[in-house]
């Protein structure tokens, strides 16, 4: 059974590995989507994971990145939404974890299940 909880958060950025000129090399924000899905059985108490222990995991990341500058958090020196899920991952660490996708506005996103 795979169950997923979403949330969000608004950012500013900029990156910093692009080439001179290019429009994500200035400060500019986001709104973001994370959806953190966890795979595994249902247990005896009906949750594979209950929602709200989930959410007690998760929102205190969330808190940490909303209406903050990413550039500014260690690790996301260059917060591409690629390096913001392998930072999130790690952070998570959750048994289960199966994959977070996170949208960067309403049409573009990245999915990451884990190293590989």
């Amino acid at each position: 059974m795979k169950i997923t909880c979403e949330f969000h958060f608004d950012s500013a950025h900029k990156l910093t590995k692009v080439p001179a000129g290019h429009k994500c090399g200035f400060l500019h924000g986001h709104t973001y989507r994370l959806l953190v899905t966890i795979d595994g059985p249902v247990r005896d108490d009906g949750f594979v994971i209950d929602f709200a222990d989930l959410k007690a995991i998760v929102d205190p990341l969330v808190k940490k990145l909303d209406h903050r500058y990413l550039n500014d958090i260690p690790g996301l020196e260059n917060p591409t939404v690629e390096v913001q899920l392998e930072w999130l991952w790690e952070r998570i660490n959750l048994p289960g974890l199966a994959e977070l996708t996170l949208f960067e506005g309403l049409h573009n996103f990245a999915t990451y299940r884990g190293p590989q």
